[in-house]
């Protein structure tokens, strides 16, 4: 019944004996459908106008801002064997709370006196140096009066010198006297003779003349001799003094050799005592070490180590305590074709598990169940999933975010972007292009329909 062929046939039927074409000429267009196409069609179009905020999507967990408000172990400072527990799992503690008391576990330490012994031997090393220290200030004493006795020995002897020189000065006048009175001597002596072989005089007083001749021989050796002597004298005072000197300077050297070994060996002990000081601080934090406290004010998450007996090693980690209190964040990982899009202080519309929402991505402020944020900080580094991460904090002019929420806890969010038209958000995403680069700062200058890239 197409009407295909030139010769027609509809004229040989009988349509009152169908009942399809009873219903077809009875049908009626009907005017409804087209006016609810028209209408959808209306709408479309000016749905195409609307604005449309354009986001990039991420997943990411709750963390913290500050890095001491993450959950953090309870590690041992020293090894020991676990003696009591003063907390269990889910307890609320603050600083300084006990958490678990330890007991020596090391053979070296199990004297319950080391302590007091350690003490002990430091002071008598003390003591020890305190005696050298008398020793050393004895010496000195010693030394101090040596340089006396010696100044007053060289004083004796340059008196002695003084004297000898005084003598000899009188000697020389006395040897220049005596040489006078033996010159006039002989030749009173010549005369005598002369007079005597003239018959002058008489041989008893040749003789006489001859006597005082030889006793003014005799007074001039007579002083020669002593001025001889004193010269020897004052020689052997050179030499005394010289040699007092060198004697003072040998037993000063002693002395001082003395005062050095005393000072040595002091040292010695002082360094000694100052080990024996240092074993004994040592002692003292390793006997605090066995009581392990809570460093933050916070809940036990996890008990690590098991009952009571159990040795465990230095360093190792005991418990896990969560902060109380803490500044909530949540870390986002975004592609790094995004990235150049993301700047600090960026709003982001956040969606919490266990917080039921309805979002509407490209309408965030009509969304329902979604909390503000804005970015904190950009990694400048990429993370090992091959995508960046970002921190946002909770943005102070929204809605506090919930107190229920836990660290670890899954989020996602929404970064939003430059307001456009849907019709040019329909044609960027056909045609692949990504979002719009815009500076919020400067968000009333017109942008551009086709994506523009700053180039640095």
């Amino acid at each position: 019944m197409l009407n295909i062929s030139l010769k027609s046939v509809a004229q040989y039927i009988e349509k009152g004996n169908y009942d399809s074409y009873k219903t077809l000429s009875s049908r009626s267009h009907s005017k409804s459908l087209l006016k609810i196409l028209i209408a959808l069609t209306i709408i479309f179009i000016i749905g195409m106008f609307l604005p449309w905020t354009q986001n990039i999507r991420s997943n990411g967990t709750v963390s913290t801002l500050n890095p001491y408000d993450k959950p953090q172990n309870i590690q041992a400072l020293i090894g020991g064997r676990i003696e009591k527990w003063y907390v269990t799992q889910g307890d609320i503690v603050n600083v300084g709370d006990t958490i678990v008391k330890l007991t020596e576990a090391k053979e070296e330490y199990f004297d319950p006196n080391l302590l007091a012994n350690t003490n002990e031997q430091r002071r008598a090393k003390l003591q020890s140096a305190q005696a050298y220290v008398d020793k050393s200030n004895f010496l000195s004493e010693q030394l101090l009066t040596l340089d006396n006795l010696q100044n007053s020995k060289l004083q004796q002897l340059e008196i002695k010198q003084q004297q000898i020189d005084l003598e000899l000065e009188s000697l020389q006048q006395e040897k220049i006297a005596a040489n006078t009175y033996l010159e006039n001597s002989q030749k009173q002596l010549k005369r005598m003779q002369l007079m005597f072989d003239k018959g002058i005089k008489s041989l008893t007083d040749l003789e006489t003349k001859r006597l005082s001749n030889r006793e003014a021989e005799a007074k001039f050796l007579a002083v020669d001799n002593k001025l001889l002597k004193l010269k020897n004298d004052k020689l052997n005072i050179s030499q005394e003094v010289e040699l007092t000197k060198s004697d003072y300077q040998q037993k000063r050297a002693k002395i001082e050799s003395e005062i050095s070994s005393a000072d040595s060996y002091r040292y010695t002990l002082l360094g000694e005592s100052n080990k024996l000081e240092s074993k004994v601080n040592q002692l003292e934090q390793r006997n605090k070490a066995f009581i392990i406290t809570s460093p933050i004010s916070g809940r036990i998450n996890k008990v690590l180590q098991n009952g009571i007996g159990e040795y465990i090693k230095s360093q190792d980690n005991i418990a896990t305590i969560v902060p109380d209190t803490y500044q909530k964040a949540v870390e986002l990982y975004v592609n790094p074709v995004d990235m150049p899009l993301i700047q600090k202080g960026k709003e982001v519309r956040l969606q919490f598990d266990g917080w039921p929402a309805i979002v509407f991505s490209g309408w965030p402020n009509n969304s329902f169940g979604t909390f503000g944020g804005k970015v904190y900080s950009i990694d400048n580094d990429i993370s090992d999933n091959g995508k960046y991460r970002l921190l946002v904090i909770e943005d102070d002019v929204e809605k506090p975010w919930p107190d229920l929420i836990r660290i670890g806890s899954g989020a996602r969010g929404l970064l939003l972007l430059n307001d456009v038209k849907v019709y040019y958000e329909l044609w960027r995403k056909l045609n692949g292009f990504p979002p719009d680069f815009y500076n919020p700062e400067d968000s009333k200058k017109v942008k551009n329909k086709v994506p523009i890239r700053k180039v640095k």
